[in-house]
């Protein structure tokens, strides 16, 4: 491989890309303000001083269900300017980009069929709980396509599914559902407490990731592919939030009650997606089972309680 460049390196996608990839070179909000404009600059500086040839996006403004929904408008925003800054450097270098994208910015149900597939990412409205990132997710993929079309850039975009792993962010408000109920089981625990309650009926379909997979997908992908379609790279392994939750608990070692709050928005009922794209590719290792996924990152929550990102 060559030089690689890693945007978001301190999250949970880029963390572990950074890390698959030993000599990347890793970028944080730290090192650069990617909604800045002067972030362009930077960044080509920064390419043709490391001699990179490829760019790994994976920089992003990311919630849950109650994030997206307070903070909408900030979503789009700042996610847009993100990628308009990175596909401004990466133009002027010349260099491949692979883009982050998520299967929470497919269409709505009635606009679908399941398990969902790339063609239909444009085929009708988000869902309303997270329009504003999936729209300016979706405007990232157009991105791609226009440099393609008009520069003949080298630019390509994945999509996984719900991601998870060691280094996710366990905000119990504004972060996902996995490093969520990790926190809010295992704090449950250890202050003896007798209920937990999750959000919604515990009824919608999800399916997920271990971030370590995805990383390894991505870097085999921007090696292997130069397509303008983006790539389905999830663990298409579906299970309920109630049957997750009960999982969590188990290996958290919980026993008190578990109580599912209807009158809590549960975002999407299902967004099942298929993978035979990249399969067809030539990708053939197996995904992390997401029992074992959840024991490793659940093991490694407990070793570093409090001292994790969103404690």
């Amino acid at each position: 491989m060559s030089g690689v460049l890693v945007t978001g390196a301190n999250g949970l996608l880029g963390g572990e890309v950074a890390q698959e990839y030993e000599d990347s070179i890793p970028l944080t909000s730290k090192d650069c303000n990617l909604l800045e404009s002067t972030s362009v600059d930077f960044l080509i500086n920064k390419i043709k001083s490391n001699n990179i040839k490829n760019v790994i996006h994976c920089a992003a403004r990311v919630g849950g269900v109650k994030a997206n929904t307070d903070y909408v408008c900030d979503f789009f925003n700042e996610n847009t300017l993100m990628n308009l800054h990175i596909m401004k450097a990466c133009k002027e270098t010349n260099v491949k980009l692979v883009s982050i994208l998520s299967t929470c910015i497919y269409p709505d149900k009635n606009y679908v069929t399941y398990p969902l597939t790339e063609e239909q990412l444009h085929m009708g409205p988000p869902h309303v709980s997270n329009f504003g990132y999936a729209y300016a997710k979706r405007m990232l993929d157009v991105q791609t396509r226009a440099h393609r079309q008009q520069y003949n850039c080298n630019f390509i975009t994945v999509i996984p599914n719900n991601l998870y792993g060691k280094k996710d962010n366990y905000e119990l408000e504004l972060g996902h559902v996995i490093p969520a109920l990790i926190r809010r089981f295992y704090e449950a625990k250890i202050n003896n407490l007798k209920e937990v309650i999750v959000w919604g009926s515990g009824n919608p379909i999800r399916e997920f990731t271990y971030a370590k997979d995805a990383a390894k997908i991505i870097l085999w992908l921007m090696e292997n592919y130069n397509g303008e379609n983006p790539i389905n790279i999830g663990n298409s392994q579906s299970i309920s939030i109630k049957q997750l939750s009960f999982l969590i608990a188990k290996e958290i070692g919980y026993n008190g009650e578990i109580i599912f709050d209807t009158s809590k928005p549960e975002g999407q009922y299902e967004k099942s997606s298929s993978n035979k794209k990249l399969i067809s590719l030539g990708w053939n290792e197996n995904y992390t089972d997401l029992s074992v996924g959840l024991r490793e990152t659940i093991e490694y929550f407990v070793s570093n309680y409090p001292n994790l990102r969103g404690i």
